[in-house]
């Protein structure tokens, strides 16, 4: 009666995990669908056109640029930001998590127009009167970007820290090592994989951002266009030749940060 019951018993569990490979395969498969559908969704003849057009140029530099300048602003205050969260027991540590994490849960068009009043009706005009104009303007989509891409390297930042072992920093310090010198040579070339992952996905995010970026900066064609904004003012105009070359830019442009965040993560398993 034992053996029965181990017999109907594994057999019920095989029937578990077969439906979690069929529910596995299923999501696979949708997957490769939809990228597939929108690769073969163009020709190259359409592409080639599209890809030589000013307002592509135009679009795929000014994004590049935008998001550089965003992902380096964001590490700037990621950085101390993920360190003294990591190494710190500072009081209102749970108020301070929720704070950080408010950009990544809110809906971007939320947090846009969170920058709009900010930088509009709250700060708008002392800020203009020392010469700086942030809504509706390109300065808009940097800042856009930047605060949605910083709580995501801040995030990555406090894992880096914390996957340290914190013994190689005391002993820095027993020979001598002063704080700032620990930290630039054992705690950041420890953290070395962990920072450069949650660069990459800064860098994704604000390389990627729409809603925020579209309430606070505008969407202005050739001006505050991003290639997000692109797709979004030509899907608008039945332009779809170069929404969907555009989106298969972006695609391309995605999918080669996440083989670089993947080979970034195998490198340091096998370290």
């Amino acid at each position: 009666m034992d053996s029965i019951s181990r017999i109907h018993k594994e057999i019920n569990n095989n029937g578990v995990f077969n439906v979690f490979w069929l529910i596995f395969i299923l999501m696979i498969l949708f997957l490769l669908l939809i990228i597939v559908g929108l690769l073969t969704y163009t020709d190259a003849e359409s592409m080639a056109t599209v890809l030589q057009q000013p307002e592509f140029h135009f679009a795929i530099r000014f994004t590049l640029e935008t998001s550089v300048v965003a992902t380096l602003l964001a590490v700037v205050f990621a950085l101390p930001s993920g360190y003294i969260l990591s190494r710190y027991n500072i009081p209102g540590r749970a108020f301070i998590d929720t704070l950080l994490d408010i950009p990544i849960v809110l809906p971007p068009l939320v947090s846009g127009i969170a920058l709009l009043i900010f930088f509009g009706p709250l700060f708008g005009e002392q800020l203009e009167r020392v010469g700086i104009s942030v809504v509706f303007s390109q300065l808009g989509v940097v800042i856009a970007q930047w605060f949605i891409a910083a709580p995501f390297a801040i995030r990555s930042f406090i894992q880096a820290f914390n996957s340290i072992d914190q013994r190689m920093e005391r002993v820095a310090r027993t020979l001598g090592f002063s704080p700032v010198r620990v930290f630039v040579k054992v705690t950041l070339p420890l953290a070395k994989g962990g920072l450069l992952g949650g660069i990459m996905m800064a860098w994704a995010r604000a390389l990627g951002e729409f809603g925020a970026t579209a309430m606070l900066a505008g969407i202005t064609r050739m001006k505050t266009e991003t290639l997000s904004v692109a797709v979004f003012l030509n899907m608008s105009i039945g332009d779809m030749e170069f929404a969907i070359a555009t989106s298969i830019v972006m695609l391309i442009i995605a999918l080669l940060v996440l083989v670089g965040l993947k080979m970034l993560a195998r490198s340091e398993v096998t370290v």
